[in-house]
This record gives structure tokens, C-alpha cells and sequence, in this order.
């Protein structure tokens, strides 16, 4: 059997992490995870790259050859609209498929990683159900300059690109600027162990608004799916459980998962406070015997304070994506418990 072999780029994040977990499984992929720090668990199955030199990529590359798929799910946080989030996340972005070009003569497909933000979900209300084909917003914007450029740079080559847009992921990830699970855990975990009831730390408007998930592992098993139909070459997919949800009717059944009584919404900056609990979770580290995850690693909350404060509906069309022969879908709401559940097997959570 001919097997493909895949550089999965950011494969320690919520995505690439999934994307290399799942293609490790299959007879027919090799997988090769890009990190700059490369995990204890499955050390062998990692290289430690610093995307931004483009000399070391080609170097490292070099000793790899054979690459015939690039999955691409690194990211750098920076400001909004900073000149730094654009040309860092592209930059890495090119020079990792320039090394690949450089160093191997297999590449058949480069499948990009986008998301929401990409119709401005992240500046205030927009058309929705949003679909591929919608306008993009006024510039800056990083994932418009990363699909630039893959337009721009495949002209006249062999290979071709396929981008997918998740919007909000939902997966095991330390250290990850956008894991939505992390934050709604540890912060449960911490109300449940001061003995306060689980107050929606959010707005009014955004308990009320229409909310979709992604679930990590469909994202992966979309992803080798787009990775490798022919049809699905220079096209643009959203990608969701195919479920919508609010968090009015979800938030309940999260009190109730922790043993907690549901609070009210209570606007909390969980960015100012959150921060300050510091010695409550060190405490329970040792109390419950969690794995010792630094604080400042185990959730993002400035990611949950924008999560929970948008005050609108966030709805993506995927009905492209089914039309095109990807038919998966999933109940957000047992995804999300069985997604506790693992957390709590892995011991990130009491």
C-alpha cells in the first residue's frame, strides 16, 4: 500500500493535535507533527521547527522528503489587526509550504485551517447563516492573507489547496488560546470549589444568541476527507457539528454536570479575575491530584471573555460541505460531556 505522508503544522494546538492523533491510526498515512516544543507523549512522532526561519524549515524538511499533504493549524496570537498577527501567521504559512516544495516532489494538497473570524465574527454582528461565498470584511485580516497567498503561490503548480472554517473548537488542549472546553472547566472546577453557583460569566445577549461547535475529532476526520477527494481541490468548506445551541438552555446542564447550582448572568471579566485564583488551583492540584498543568496554561480567558460576550448569533452554512460528500454531523451537547468526562480522565480537572 502507497501510503500518503502528512506534515501536520501546529500539531500540538486544538486542531493539529486532533488532525495527528487521527491520521496516526489510519494504515494509510504516515504523519509527521510540527511543534516548536515537541510533547513527552509520542515524542517520535514530532519535529521542533521555528516556522519563521525559513533556512532551518528547509533544512528539517530536507531530511524528511516524501511529503504529500500539508495540514495547516499553527497560530501565533497577537492584537487584533496587528501588523504582527498578519505577517507572522502567513509568514509561517508560506514558509513551510516552501520548504515542502523545496524538499519533496509528492505534494498533492495543502488543506488550510480558517475560521469564523474570516466573515468578522470577531468584530460585532454579521450576516448569518454565512456563507463561503460572502464578502470578506475590511481588511486586516490574517486568514485573507494566508488564502492570498496559496492562490497566489500554487499558480502553475502540480499540487492544490483545500480550506476548511471550524468555528468554535472543542477539544483536550493545554495551553491553547482557543479552547472554549478549558475555560468552561477549570472555571466550574474553581466556582464548585468556593462554594459558589455557576454563574454565566457573560452578557445577556450572548446567553440568548444561537451558538455552533466543532468538534475536534470531526474537524480531523473532515480534514483527512478533504485532504484527499479530488473534488474538494480549490474549495472552501465551513465545518461545524451541523447543531446550533444556546447557552441559556446549555448552561443548566453544565451546572448540573459540576454538581452546581445555575446562577444568574453575572458579567464577569474572567481575563481580570480568573488570574487571581491562582492559589485556589494550586491548592486543588494537590487536594484532588491533577496533573500540575501551570495556571497561566490550563484556560484561556480572554478567549471565554469574548466567547461569552458576543451578543449575537454566530451561524455557518454547512451545507456545501454535505453537498460535496462529507455527511458527518454531532450532538453538540453530548460531545461536550463526553469532552468533561476526558478531562476528567485525564486528571486536568477533579
Amino acid at each position: 500500500m502507497l501510503k500518503k505522508k502528512a506534515l501536520v503544522v501546529g500539531a500540538t494546538g486544538i486542531i493539529g493535535s486532533y488532525i495527528l492523533d487521527h491520521l496516526s491510526l489510519l494504515d494509510d498515512w504516515e504523519a509527521i507533527g510540527v511543534a516548536r516544543t515537541i510533547p513527552d507523549k509520542h515524542p517520535e512522532r514530532y519535529v521542533s521547527l521555528n516556522l519563521l526561519d525559513a533556512g532551518q524549515v528547509k533544512e528539517t524538511l530536507g531530511r524528511i522528503r516524501g511529503i504529500t499533504h500539508i495540514f495547516f493549524a499553527a497560530y501565533q496570537d497577537f492584537p487584533i489587526h496587528s501588523k504582527e498577527q498578519v505577517e507572522v501567521n502567513t509568514g509561517m504559512l508560506a514558509n513551510a509550504v516552501k520548504g515542502v516544495e523545496a524538499t519533496s516532489s509528492s505534494l498533492e494538497r495543502v488543506v488550510l485551517m480558517q475560521g469564523a473570524k474570516v466573515y468578522g465574527a470577531h468584530l460585532g454582528k454579521f450576516k448569518t447563516p454565512a456563507k463561503e461565498t460572502d464578502p470578506r470584511h475590511l481588511p486586516p485580516n490574517f486568514y485573507y492573507s494566508q488564502e492570498d497567498f496559496l492562490r497566489s503561490h500554487q499558480q502553475g503548480k502540480s499540487w492544490s489547496w483545500t480550506i476548511l472554517r471550524p468555528d468554535l473548537v472543542a477539544g483536550v488542549s493545554i495551553g491553547n488560546p482557543m479552547s472554549i472546553a478549558m475555560v468552561i472547566a477549570v472555571y466550574a472546577s474553581i466556582s464548585k470549589e468556593l462554594g459558589l453557583p455557576l454563574r454565566f460569566p457573560g452578557k445577556e445577549g450572548a446567553y440568548r444568541a444561537l451558538v455552533q461547535l466543532t468538534d475536534a475529532s470531526l474537524l480531523a476526520r473532515a480534514s483527512a476527507w478533504a485532504a484527499t477527494q479530488e473534488h474538494t481541490a480549490f474549495e472552501v468548506f465551513n465545518i461545524t457539528n451541523g447543531d446550533l445551541f444556546r447557552w441559556e438552555n446549555l448552561w443548566p446542564k453544565i451546572a448540573g454536570y459540576f454538581n452546581l447550582e445555575a446562577g444568574p448572568v453575572q458579567p464577569i471579566p474572567l481575563s481580570e479575575l480568573m488570574p487571581l485564583q491562582k492559589e485556589t488551583w494550586t491548592a486543588m492540584i494537590e487536594k484532588y491530584g491533577l496533573l500540575p498543568v501551570p495556571y497561566e496554561k490550563v484556560a484561556a480567558w480572554p478567549f471565554g471573555d469574548f466567547i461569552f460576550g458576543a451578543e449575537y448569533d454566530v451561524i455557518t452554512d454547512t451545507t456545501k460541505i454535505k453537498q460535496f460528500g462529507f455527511h458527518e454531523v454531532l450532538n453538540t451537547e453530548e460531545e461536550l460531556f463526553t469532552l468533561l468526562d476526558e478531562l476528567k480522565k485525564q486528571r486536568l480537572i477533579p
